[in-house]
């Protein structure tokens, strides 16, 4: 089974396991598929984290692709234009917004480095057959889709670009994303990228390496020499993913695996290690004791997030104190009595992300969660493809878990998540949404072991927030609920949109079989092999 927000890339994932690849496989094709129908969302320029689990071979482990701040960046090249921090924590505003789009938004990619590594390390494919599928889509074409057509019309927000800016930032993407007239092409129409079908013949061909030290690199970094760019050679040379084993805890007597720091792991973690301590089911799905409860434990890990958690490689993470269950009982006995927590911002999300769940017939299992973080706008002339921008999810203040450093990643809330029964695999969970991914990757856990829905219920049922003093409710949530904890004090800020805070995808294995759910928020698709 694979479970994705583009149908396209679901069905190229399917076709692969039907013609005898595994999980990675399907996996790895449905990303590099996405990257090419969903361009703003993900791609071979972009981050993420990955989960593989094989049973049969002893596997299971996660690698860490997040992009890296390039090695000519400064502590405090930033510090003097700071406007603020968006709400739920994910990003800054800078004057210009020359953190958000154009070359200095740009931090080192990882991406393709991790779908190369993971596919030729545990697929049982070749490498190029795995890349044809998106090469067929660049050449030939996709209809846009109504999420891609909403992404794209989306205006400015929380003082960061508007999305028209960064489509049109390069002469490719208003070549490709607008139509003879100059207006943005609509629901329906045809996006063909001729350059992205020649830089994925060229890797299909050469593999990863030619991205970071080969005839790419060169052409990347000369680009971003020409246009005040930090990245460079040495940059993409130099950039190494990072493999271990996953984080876990236990959850009502299951075993939840997740992905260390910088990603959000540790958030789910923790949240759940906290809401163990409630009775959830006896509250009432989304009852206003839930949504207190529940955001309570989202706002005590933000915080814990903000203060303690960056780049391991940078800071010292206190991982297993905050996901101690010592930790997570304290944390319960505030929330119990009555404590409110405050996570305190600047002033001033995005969601711009993708998540792909395969689970195969030999029950091997990849939950991979990758993107753009907020895009550049940049595409490289001739080459096809728009670059990440990472730098704008940095902190410019120095001195702070996330300030700037070189060679650094920053938090994500990126989460690929397996949940276990004694060693059965039983859960692949995972989603795209900014902050607002560990705290719906949560929620649709929570759906599924505490209120037993299957797993279409569990990622349709409308979800909440709490990644700042306010708490956040999708426009699913009754609007008593809202209201009573109006009364109660509370800031209730609800979002026009039935479903919100992140689109998560996932798939459930019991013994009556397996089912996936695709969040009806996105354009996503649940299909068997």
């Amino acid at each position: 089974m694979v479970v994705a927000a583009q149908p396209e890339a679901v069905e190229a994932g399917v076709a692969v396991l039907r013609a005898g690849g595994n999980a990675v496989d399907a996996a790895i094709a449905c990303g590099l598929v996405a990257g090419v129908v969903d361009p703003q969302m993900c791609g071979i320029a972009g981050f993420g984290n990955l989960q593989v689990y094989s049973r049969s071979e002893g596997i299971h482990e996660c690698i860490d692709f997040h992009a890296k701040s390039p090695l000519d960046t400064r502590a405090d090249q930033w510090a003097d234009i700071v406007i603020g921090e968006t709400r739920d924590g994910f990003g800054f505003v800078l004057e210009g917004n020359v953190n958000d789009v154009g070359y200095q938004s740009i931090a080192t990619p990882g991406s393709l480095k991790a779908y190369f590594e993971a596919q030729t390390t545990w697929g049982v494919k070749d490498w190029s057959e795995i890349v044809q599928p998106a090469i067929q889509w660049a050449e030939k074409g996709f209809a846009v889709r109504p999420h891609v057509a909403g992404w794209w019309a989306e205006g400015a927000a929380m003082g960061r670009a508007d999305n028209v800016e960064r489509l049109k930032h390069s002469t490719t993407g208003r070549d490709i994303y607008f139509r003879s007239d100059g207006s943005l092409k609509r629901i329906g129409d045809l996006v063909a990228n001729p350059d992205m079908a020649a830089t994925l013949r060229l890797i299909a061909a050469e593999g990863a390496d030619v991205f970071y030290t080969g005839e790419l690199a060169g052409r990347i970094a000369e680009d971003m020499s020409n246009h005040g760019g930090l990245l460079n050679e040495r940059d993409l040379a130099e950039y190494r993913t990072t493999h271990n084993q996953p984080i876990r805890t236990s959850y009502r007597g299951l075993d939840v695996a997740s992905n260390h720091p910088p990603g959000g792991g540790v958030m789910v973690l923790e949240m759940l290690n906290i809401l163990e301590n409630f009775e959830l089911a006896s509250m009432g799905h989304n009852s206003v004791e839930y949504v207190r409860t529940v955001t309570e434990a989202m706002k005590r890990a933000t915080s814990d997030k903000d203060t303690f958690v960056g780049d391991p490689a940078h800071f010292d993470v206190p991982l297993e104190w905050l996901t101690s269950k010592e930790h997570a009982r304290d944390l319960a006995e505030m929330i119990r009595s009555g404590d409110r927590a405050s996570v305190e911002r600047l002033s001033y999300e995005p969601r711009d992300t993708t998540h792909v769940c395969v689970v195969d017939k030999d029950g091997n299992a990849v939950s991979m969660t990758h993107s753009l973080g907020m895009p550049s706008g940049v595409i490289t002339d001739g080459l096809g493809f728009m670059y990440n921008g990472c730098m704008a999810v940095f902190d410019p203040r120095p001195g702070n878990a996330d300030s700037l450093a070189p060679g650094k990643s920053r938090f994500s809330s990126l989460c690929p998540t397996m949940v276990f029964d004694e060693d059965v695999l039983n859960y692949v969970v995972g989603a795209p949404g900014g902050t607002q991914i560990a705290m719906g990757v949560t929620q649709v856990l929570l759906n599924s072991i505490d209120f037993e829905m299957n797993m279409l219920e569990a990622v349709s049922a409308p979800r909440v927030s709490g990644t700042s003093d306010a708490i956040d409710v999708s426009n699913g949530v009754p609007w008593s609920v809202s209201e009573a904890l109006e009364a109660e004090g509370y800031e209730v800020i609800r979002s026009p949109r039935t479903h919100d805070f992140a689109w998560v995808h996932g798939i459930r294995v019991g013994a009556q079989g397996i089912d996936g759910g695709a969040d009806p928020a996105a354009d996503g698709v649940v299909q068997s092999a």
